[in-house]
């Protein structure tokens, strides 16, 4: 089962300048424990936006760059490479960024959506389309703005017909 992870504004707005746009903690302990011993698959950007390596996962980074080395993540040049590497994993996790959602989501069968109501004009980086008629919402847990959250969300749990 091929996952896709992501937090995306209403309009998909995923971030801007390799950053986030909100700050929801309730969203990284879920992020956390769905990723927690599992391969992560990512762009180079979104690996070089964290300040360390994310512990007990396997870090997979798609790159062109022939002489990009990292160490402590396995680096592939293509996500069907990024798959193979990952295939004893029951449950590998495509985490973005966006262009790395793009070429993922025809390999994804379930989408784990943390959907944030609010627009974010500044972006520039953004969450592909799918179309529901190829996908079926099976989970959907609201959260509501508080002390911590500035934003309510809602967790979407999305499998592929």
């Amino acid at each position: 089962m091929i996952s896709m992870i992501a937090a995306a504004g209403e309009n998909n707005e995923l971030g801007k300048d390799n950053g986030l746009l909100w700050h929801l903690p309730d969203d990284f302990k879920r992020f956390k424990e769905l990723t927690t011993g599992h391969h992560i698959i990512m762009g180079r950007k979104t690996f070089e936006s964290f300040p360390k390596p994310l512990p007990n996962r396997t870090h997979i980074i798609i790159t062109r760059n022939k002489n990009y080395k990292k160490e402590g993540a396995v680096v592939v040049h293509s996500i069907e490479e990024a798959l193979k590497i990952s295939q004893k994993d029951p449950q590998p996790f495509i985490i973005g960024g966006g262009e790395i959602y793009k070429i993922g989501l025809p390999f994804a069968d379930k989408i784990e959506l943390t959907r944030v109501y609010g627009t974010f004009d500044d972006a520039d980086t953004f969450f592909p389309e799918f179309s529901k008629g190829e996908w079926q919402l099976i989970t959907e847990t609201k959260h509501g703005k508080d002390e911590r959250h500035d934003y309510s969300f809602t967790y979407e749990t999305w499998v592929r017909n």
